[in-house]
């Protein structure tokens, strides 16, 4: 059981290794994003701007609310699980297991109650438009902070399958199949019940998940009794909990803050641009899906080289391909937006903007992942932090402003500020040059060299 699990570690580390589980992670992102775009249309053109915008405003907040119920554990486990397999460390391998389960439910159950609170008193005082939707869908936070956790742990486990089919795949089809059901059924589809037909749809998918997680577990791991070390646990995952709650105030601000400052109808166009957008920046979160492991393990063993050789190639492979679906999405945006309804072709202009900053995303490279699995996550925070509390404050002057295009611009600005910073941060603390002409310069020098 020893040798296989330092095996697998070992394996996991190589080119070819990586690239074999990129393509089977590159296959379940496209899917994915396929599905969730499909599913997106659909809903788009089922239940019309505004209570589409509504829906997905619901969604928005869950997904930022799951942040703290998860309490930093997702990646947590994703990095300790990593290097407890290098050290063979099993009671505190068992342990993080069991306990950050534990953990992220309870937290997430107290985050349900502080939240319903204040829905409530909002709209006690005053008439609040989103208060029962978001009533509705307080279960989808706990769900998606358990999801969430699984998928961290079974990433860990380097079991790519298991970490992105059950949430990119399977819930999509589900969401799809009910809300179908529900169109043919009422003759018509409105927010709240979507958002029921989602939040059971997600319970199923956690309970699959979580099932197979398990056997993976046994099977892979030496049994031995748990070691709960929740102070080291808490102490790392609290800065990692600020980190990745900046993160999402970056990614989910925007639409919130349409939603909030000018209504359900902008939200649910501007939310269509921005889920477009993100199809430039798909093959980095993918990339990212299968190397996190691998930079923690590398650095754990101080192989540097090998760290920057696997960085060098892994940028090349991420900023080529979306530099292609950046220039495609930028020539045909009109047409692509069109697909969700003559309504939203009004987003175009927003959409490009939005583009250009994926694609500077794409051109940095993994420089977030890098800081977190080498543990200078404590470095990495004011980045995060100033760029969240920055876009928190120009979309509020920019918004009100300029609409939807003043959303855009204000995300794509803050997106380029911290890309530039982290990678500047790797390159001081970690000796790496994440860049993707770094990369492209290197393999060009090696293969002049051997010729």
């Amino acid at each position: 059981m020893t040798e296989s699990s330092v095996s697998q570690v070992q394996k996991s580390t190589q080119l070819d290794s990586l690239a074999k589980d990129a393509v089977v992670a590159l296959f379940i992102k496209v899917a994915g994003l396929i599905l969730i775009y499909v599913l997106q249309i659909f809903l788009a053109r089922w239940m019309g701007k505004t209570e589409y915008g509504i829906y997905e405003y619901v969604i928005a907040w869950t997904l930022l609310l799951a942040i703290p119920a998860g309490l930093g554990l997702p990646r947590t486990t994703l990095r300790l699980i990593s290097e407890y397999r290098v050290k063979q460390d099993w009671s505190s391998l068992r342990g993080i297991l069991r306990g950050s389960w534990l953990l992220t439910l309870l937290s997430a159950c107290l985050v349900c109650l502080i939240t319903a609170i204040v829905i409530w008193s909002l709209n006690y005082f005053r008439n609040f438009i989103y208060a029962i939707p978001l009533l509705v869908g307080l279960g989808l936070i706990v769900l998606q902070a358990l999801v969430q956790l699984q998928v961290e742990t079974a990433r860990a486990m380097n079991d790519i399958a298991l970490a992105y089919t059950p949430s990119l795949i399977i819930w999509p089809v589900l969401v799809l199949s009910g809300g179908f059901i529900l169109l043919e059924k009422n003759h018509s589809l409105t927010s709240l019940p979507m958002i029921g037909i989602a939040t059971s749809m997600l319970f199923i998918v956690c309970l699959f998940q979580s099932f197979l997680l398990r056997q993976t577990v046994n099977n892979q791991i030496k049994p031995a009794t748990p070691n709960y070390a929740y102070r080291q646990w808490i102490t790392i995952s609290l800065v990692l909990l600020l980190q990745r709650a900046f993160f999402i105030i970056l990614d989910e601000t925007d639409i919130i803050m349409v939603g909030s400052l000018i209504g359900p109808s902008a939200a649910g166009t501007y939310n269509v641009a921005a889920k477009t957008a993100l199809w430039v920046t798909f093959i980095l979160e993918t990339m990212n899906i299968v190397v996190a492991p691998a930079f923690s393990t590398l650095y754990t063993q101080g192989d540097i080289q090998g760290l920057q050789k696997v960085v060098s190639q892994v940028a090349v492979w991420i900023f080529l391909p979306s530099l292609s679906i950046g220039c495609i999405l930028l020539i045909f945006t009109e047409p692509v937006l069109s697909i969700f309804g003559p309504d939203f072709i009004v987003a175009s202009i927003s959409l490009k903007i939005l583009i250009l900053g994926r694609l500077i995303d794409s051109f940095c490279g993994s420089v977030g992942a890098l800081m977190v699995m080498t543990g200078h996550q404590n470095k990495a925070l004011p980045v995060f932090g100033c760029s969240a509390l920055m876009n928190l404050v120009l979309n509020a002057i920019a918004i009100p402003k300029f609409g939807i295009m003043g959303a855009a611009i204000t995300t794509t600005f803050t997106m380029i500020v911290w890309n530039v910073w982290l990678s500047t941060l790797v390159v001081k603390y970690i000796g790496i040059r994440p860049w993707v002409f770094y990369s492209l310069f290197k393999l060009g020098e090696k293969s002049i060299t051997e010729s």
